[in-house]
């Protein structure tokens, strides 16, 4: 008897199992958790005589499928894992260009003869800009604690689930500080509920209290019971999460220095707060804005500022023909990516804004593209009111001025994309993708030979 057990492993929900013996499915889907109780259960209805005629059959997700796969071999059962194939490692290749020093400055010499439109007068700091320098720097270090954040995610989640429940993804000062001291379950354990609960109280001014100490305590005890008397180096483990949540903390007091930098030099640069009164524009986005735009008089139109974030489409033109394809990406990235945010949260603010995006939807745009258009639509306001140095005005499709909560109403009560339509536009976009790919075209090799017959008939010209 040949017994299969395929898991199909998640991070943050149930796992699923299918039993298969001799080839022949005997039940699918049954979900269960990483804990003592349901792995005992699931084990339970496995009704093996020898546990080395089951085969767990495993998919490596990040680090959740470690502390499933070590319970199973424990008990005898043999594990094998099986590599995804992850489309994103493919990756494009751009061609180099030699650089030629004396090429490049005598193209430059010849510029003002070649391309006069091209040429623009110095204005601003640029990069000597101590806000447009600095919104940069915490953009930068949000994505460092980010990335500190997945490597303290798949770290925990050795431990087993029953410590995120505690202690959630986002992680603040007193989770941090509880996991550089205290990520050995044996630590926790040793050091009491009462103890633990005074430690949680001070770090997080009381919002921790006795129930989150008796729930760490409680995910200590589960982690041992899974990974029994001999599974793993816990204290090592703790090393390397106290490493990680000390790299949080540093980064964490960091920003929090930035932003109240930032927030003075923005009221320095924009003390009226045009930038700010502009609808989805938070205190960051307003500094990031006004930061990496500065002066607004520096581009001869409103088309140029539209350019420079990368936000419009490729135009390829030739006679009356004429295509657009994807956005440009040129120009400043930190702008782009702070506008799309902008404009996502616009769009349920300011009627005007929420009504092209309805008309877009409606039109089978997809939402990406849709808020790359509003979020061009946003910046030529918010530049407009920068070089008239005017607030920025939130009216009704007619012109009528309202305030943001009337916005927010009339948003919601007329401008409002039905589930169903986004679904069915989300399902024809994939059966589209799937067409695309499955036809012959698209599977036809540029640099295979042709099936047929080379023409070797002499043209007009070779025959003269």
């Amino acid at each position: 008897m040949v017994l299969t057990l395929g898991i199909d492993v998640a991070c943050r929900a149930a796992h699923q199992a299918t039993l298969v013996r001799d080839g022949a499915t005997v039940w699918r889907g049954r979900k269960f958790w990483t804990r003592p109780a349901d792995l005992d259960r699931l084990w339970a209805d496995l009704d093996l005589c020898d546990p080395g005629d089951l085969t767990v059959v495993v998919e490596p997700t990040r680090n959740a499928w470690i502390v499933v796969a070590e319970w199973f071999r424990r008990r005898g059962a043999r594990v094998v894992m099986v590599p995804t194939t992850q489309s994103a490692d493919l990756r494009k290749y751009y061609s180099k260009h030699t650089k030629n020093d004396r090429i490049d400055s005598e193209l430059l010499a010849r510029l003002p003869m070649l391309h006069p439109e091209g040429l623009r007068e110095y204005s601003g700091q640029g990069p000597a800009d101590a806000l447009r320098r600095l919104v940069k720097q915490r953009s930068t270090m949000v994505k460092r604690r980010t990335a500190v954040y997945s490597r303290l995610d798949a770290l925990v989640e050795l431990l087993g689930p029953a410590w995120y429940e505690v202690l959630r993804s986002n992680y603040g000062i007193a989770a941090l500080e509880f996991l550089a001291r205290y990520a050995d379950p044996n630590a926790v354990i040793r050091l009491g509920q009462a103890r633990l609960a005074r430690f949680l109280i001070a770090r997080s001014r009381g919002a921790w209290r006795q129930d989150h100490a008796a729930g760490l305590v409680v995910a200590a005890k589960d982690t041992l019971a899974l990974w029994g008397p001999a599974g793993m180096d816990f204290a090592e483990l703790a090393d390397d999460i106290g490493h990680e949540a000390e790299q949080a903390l540093f980064l964490t007091r960091q920003i929090k220095q930035i932003d109240e930098r930032v927030a003075n030099l923005y009221a320095e640069a924009d003390p009226q707060g045009i930038v700010a009164s502009a609808p989805g524009v938070g205190p960051v986005i307003s500094a990031v804005i006004a930061g990496r735009i500065g002066d607004p008089h520096r581009f001869t139109s409103l088309a140029a500022i539209r350019a420079y974030t990368g936000l419009v489409p490729k135009v390829s033109q030739s006679g009356v023909r004429k295509v657009e394809s994807s956005i440009t990406k040129a120009g400043d990235p930190l702008l782009r990516e702070m506008l799309f945010t902008a404009a996502d949260q616009a769009r349920k603010i300011d009627p005007q804004i929420a009504a092209k995006y309805q008309r877009l939807m409606v039109g089978d745009r997809h939402h990406d593209s849709a808020i790359c258009h509003l979020a061009t639509q946003l910046l030529t306001r918010i530049a407009t009111c920068m070089r008239t140095g005017q607030p920025y005005a939130l009216r009704d499709v007619d012109g009528t001025p309202i305030t943001e909560a009337e916005g927010r109403a009339i948003v919601k009560e007329r401008y409002q994309i039905p589930a169903r339509h986004r679904d069915n536009l989300r399902h024809k976009q994939m059966r589209d993708r799937r067409k695309q790919a499955a036809s012959p075209e698209s599977q036809k090799s540029q640099s295979a030979p042709t099936s047929g017959p080379a023409n070797t008939k002499p043209t007009s010209r070779q025959v003269a």
